[in-house]
C-alpha cells in the first residue's frame, strides 16, 4: 500500500558510513512503500553545512526534520503510515 503523497530526504554528504546506512534503510522503507526519495549534498550549501553540520544524516519527510544521525526504521514507517 503506497504512503499518501509523502516524500523523504536525505541530507548528508560523501563518504559518511552513517549517511550509506540511512540511505540503505531509507531506500529500503522508500522502495516497499512507494514513496519517493531526494538526496541534498551537505557540502553544496553553506546554509545546510552551518545547520546540519555536525547532524548528518538528517532525514526529512515532507519537509520537516525527522531523525538525524541514525534511521529508526519502525520510526520512519510510523511517519509514512499518517
Amino acid at each position: 500500500m503506497p504512503a499518501r503523497d509523502h516524500t523523504i530526504t536525505l541530507l548528508g554528504k560523501p563518504g559518511c558510513h552513517l549517511c550509506d546506512d540511512a540511505r540503505a534503510i531509507i531506500q529500503r522503507v522508500a522502495a516497499e512503500l512507494g514513496v519517493p526519495v531526494e538526496e541534498r549534498d551537505i557540502t553544496a550549501s553553506e546554509e545546510d553545512q552551518k545547520a546540519y553540520g555536525d547532524l548528518i544524516p538528517v532525514t526529512f519527510v515532507d519537509g520537516v526534520q525527522h531523525d538525524f544521525w541514525r534511521v529508526d526504521e519502525a520510526r520512519l514507517r510510523a511517519a509514512l503510515a499518517v
